[in-house]
């Protein structure tokens, strides 16, 4: 029995109308004798079994923990995959954001509407680290969708941040962060749209990085921004950041984003010294409105110790940093409304793996888009007046001004080996009371975003490591280097880490 079938008189005059057009009855009958075609295109192509990739490794059927083994909310699913006998990651604990597919494991990426998916794909990242050797844990929670900065969004409740019960993990990737800090993983996997892997290390006190894009397949992950996706190693320390990379890290033949990738033995950059590296302190990225000066002092801190350790350390200035948020929002928010909700998570137009079972599942959120969470409420609001009021030309905009975001840190690249700055501009706040001011809710999770998020835009990696406490919460430290030299930042972080004990060091 045929499951596509051809439109009604009525539907195809409602899709008519719905694309500006006035069709009369001849024009209904004319269009639909034009259609057979199509519908015996489409059901030959069900008839056929997707391609997908193999599911390599065995799981356990899993369950969802009680509060009694969920303290800071950071679990969602606990299912165990053992890997390979051996490999560089033999003994590694991983669990992994919400947003990655896990083959016949639940997944619901923060969000009330897809709660009850279970993907039929293990994610690229998912399989490479298991033939590594790694052990899989489960799944850990992230923000609705993704869209927040803090961890206090996500349908089953906010993740406390483990260095301060009562106080944001960061987000997106908030239970990731969470599990590196409780012991409960080794290595974790977060996403990056806008700082999401570095604004939860941050805000944690753990080692978080944004490779360079493309440099890490996002395969089977969901997607928000085609053009701003990232996924990346979250550790406790540089060296098992470093080691993870290397397990994730190059082409699957799946992402079409990872033309002229280029990768390193990223674990031979360890154990150097900083010596004869130029590193320029950038001046914007200190002193916005919501800084602290706490996290200001902290971070130049950390930028007076790299020049004690021997590298040349200077201020610089790259005034287009300034401007990164605001090429950075119209691409994130207009993407994010295009491609992944309306959309279905994957839009259109580029060759790669989609995951059709995700498609169908997410679709479902226009008939309970009520339950959307503010934060992606009022992006996709904006974004949906923007593309309806201006034809997408901000979007346009914002990915043309992207090439001059970038070139401007290219040219400051072409004189040092690394940027520095504060990863994020204050540390972690306190949740927001469900019953306080609803603004509390958008603030608390975008107010933290204007160093983080134009890396997203140019692509180049970025690592957050933490270099102070203040009141019993981390500050973190952000290196920004050339595109595909991820082994430049790891060489100097863990030159960093080395030298001292960050948690000593106090404002």
């Amino acid at each position: 029995m045929a499951s596509v079938k051809m439109p009604t008189p009525a539907e195809l005059k409602q899709v008519g109308s719905e694309l500006g057009m006035n069709l009369s009855d001849s024009d209904v009958t004319f269009f639909l004798e034009t259609m057979a075609g199509n519908v015996a295109a489409y059901n030959l192509l069900e008839s056929l079994p997707d391609n997908l990739p193999v599911v390599k490794y065995p799981r356990t059927p899993g369950y969802r923990p009680g509060p009694e083994e969920n303290k800071f909310n950071l679990w969602y699913y606990k299912s165990e995959i053992k890997g390979a006998p051996e490999g560089k990651l033999k003994g590694k604990r991983v669990v992994l954001k919400d947003n990655v597919c896990v083959a016949g494991v639940p997944m619901m990426n923060g969000a009330s509407t897809l709660e009850g998916y279970v993907p039929d794909v293990d994610a690229t990242v998912v399989t490479r680290l298991l033939d590594a050797g790694a052990t899989v844990l489960g799944k850990v929670h992230c923000e609705y969708f993704c869209f927040s900065g803090g961890s206090h969004t996500s349908a089953p409740g906010p993740v406390h941040n483990p260095r301060k019960y009562g106080y944001s993990a960061g987000g997106s990737s908030s239970g990731s962060a969470a599990a590196i800090v409780t012991g409960e993983a080794d290595l974790a996997i977060g996403g990056d749209q806008g700082g999401s892997i570095r604004m939860p290390a941050s805000y944690c006190g753990i080692v978080g990085l944004k490779p360079t894009w493309g440099l890490v397949p996002y395969t089977g992950i969901m997607p928000i921004e085609l053009t701003l996706d990232h996924t990346g190693p979250m550790t406790a320390t540089v060296a098992d950041n470093a080691l993870m990379l290397e397990a994730i890290a190059g082409p699957d033949g799946l992402d079409p984003r990872q033309m002229g990738c280029t990768v390193d033995a990223y674990t031979k950059a360890l154990g150097g010294n900083v010596a004869g590296l130029r590193i320029g302190v950038v001046k914007e990225g200190f002193g916005h409105p919501q800084s602290e000066a706490v996290v200001d002092a902290l971070v130049k801190k950390g930028a007076a110790r790299f020049k004690e350790l021997g590298a040349t350390v200077e201020e610089i200035s790259i005034p287009w940093h300034l401007t990164g948020m605001a090429v950075w929002s119209a691409i994130a928010v207009e993407g994010a409304t295009w491609q992944m909700m309306l959309g279905n998570g994957y839009g259109f137009n580029w060759k790669g793996l989609y995951v059709t079972s995700l498609v169908d599942a997410h679709s479902a959120w226009r008939e309970r888009a009520d339950e959307l969470s503010d934060t992606l409420k009022t992006t996709i609001l904006f974004g949906k007046y923007a593309l309806n009021k201006y034809r997408g030309h901000y979007y346009a905009k914002g990915q043309n001004l992207a090439r001059t975001l970038a070139a401007a840190y290219d040219a400051a690249l072409a004189k040092y080996d690394l940027l520095l700055m504060p990863t994020l501009p204050l540390r972690a706040t306190k949740l927001p009371d469900p019953a306080g001011p609803r603004m509390d809710i958008i603030s608390r999770a975008f107010e933290m975003l204007p160093n983080t998020a134009p890396f997203d835009v140019t692509g180049h990696p970025a690592i957050t490591i933490p270099c102070g406490m203040s009141d019993g919460l981390p500050a973190g430290l952000m290196l920004i280097g050339k595109h595909w030299n991820e082994s430049t930042i790891y060489k100097a972080a863990d030159a960093y880490e080395k030298s001292h004990d960050w948690k000593t060091v106090t404002a």
